[in-house]
């Protein structure tokens, strides 16, 4: 496909000092002017002062100025002003106010890790040793910015504004409520929920597997029980590995593993996913404040403050 990968995130906050603290503490490495970078591909999360939380601006990959040609044509075809300056197109998404940038880019090519040993009936891959996940001290550093979840106030037109605009492609849907987008092999680098206001609902992090999931939260948690909100599990919806946190702003991330990846979009065919399955296919269920984030009625009303 003409889009790649997503290059990066830029999100608001009312506190940013404390909320930078956190992501340092998640794995990203803090770089110059609100900026943090990923292991594998540098600089993709940025953190800037909001009167309340939110998305701010997502950044995607495109191979040519071509493709920003085309992108400009699909969104004038919904009515959707885009402007293109030098190797990045801009547009906005009119519901949730969302900068998007497409931006010619090189490919991320990530270097292979090496797949865990596992031992189960009637075969044993690993002798003699200790599983190596159990022998990791290292901090967890997540590989790349997997997907950001975005809350819309209008589904069908955020969805457009992805989909049949910017050029991302349907993985997945939960029923009336839910779009799994693509702009890369990725099972989804975007997911678009309603809600009943605009709002960031996580950004999620790729580790090596599912001992870096649960040694990443692990280390969040020591010693900051109230950041746990929901894992681990398997979701279905991208067959990842995941588990939840929150930042001190209200914003949930993710450490994920063994996401989804599709090659050929022929062989796959999007699912209309109903109820829970769309969710996960095991681990313990989703809590409410996992599905309405506590501060969504202030959100609402504008009278959302700094979290304590």
């Amino acid at each position: 496909m003409a889009l790649h990968r997503l290059t990066s995130i830029t999100m608001g906050v009312p506190n940013v000092a404390e909320t930078a603290a956190y992501y340092t503490d998640f794995g990203l490495t803090p770089e110059t002017d609100g900026w943090f970078a990923s292991r594998d591909a540098g600089r993709q999360f940025r953190i800037v002062f909001a009167p309340r939380r939110r998305l701010v601006e997502v950044r995607i990959g495109a191979d040519t100025p071509d493709d920003l040609a085309a992108a400009a044509s699909r969104l004038h075809r919904l009515g959707i002003a885009s402007d293109i300056s030098g190797q990045a197109l801009t547009a906005y998404d009119k519901t949730t106010g969302v900068r998007a940038v497409l931006e010619v880019a090189p490919r991320l090519v990530q270097e292979p890790v090496a797949a865990l040993l596992y031992n189960g009936p009637g075969r044993t891959d690993r002798t003699g040793s200790r599983a190596p996940g159990i022998l990791r001290t290292d901090r967890v550093r997540p590989r790349k910015l997997g997907h950001a979840v975005i809350g819309t106030t209008d589904f069908n037109a955020t969805t457009a504004f992805f989909r049949d605009g910017l050029g991302f492609k349907a993985s997945d849907y939960i029923k009336d409520h839910g779009a799994f987008l693509r702009c890369s092999t990725d099972h989804h680098n975007i997911l678009v929920l309603a809600a009943p206001v605009a709002f960031l609902h996580h950004s999620s992090w790729q580790v090596d597997d599912i001992d870096e999931v649960g040694r990443g939260a692990t280390a969040m948690l020591e010693d900051h029980p109230e950041r746990h909100i929901w894992g681990l599990g398997r979701h279905h919806a991208g067959s990842n590995f995941f588990w939840y946190l929150k930042d001190p702003a209200g914003n949930f991330s993710e450490y994920y593993s063994d996401m989804d990846c599709i090659v050929d979009d022929h062989l796959w065919t999007p699912e209309i996913l109903e109820g829970a399955k769309g969710l996960f296919n095991w681990g313990p269920p989703p809590p409410p404040s996992f599905l309405a984030p506590e501060d969504l009625a202030a959100l609402m009303t504008g009278t959302h403050s700094e979290p304590r």
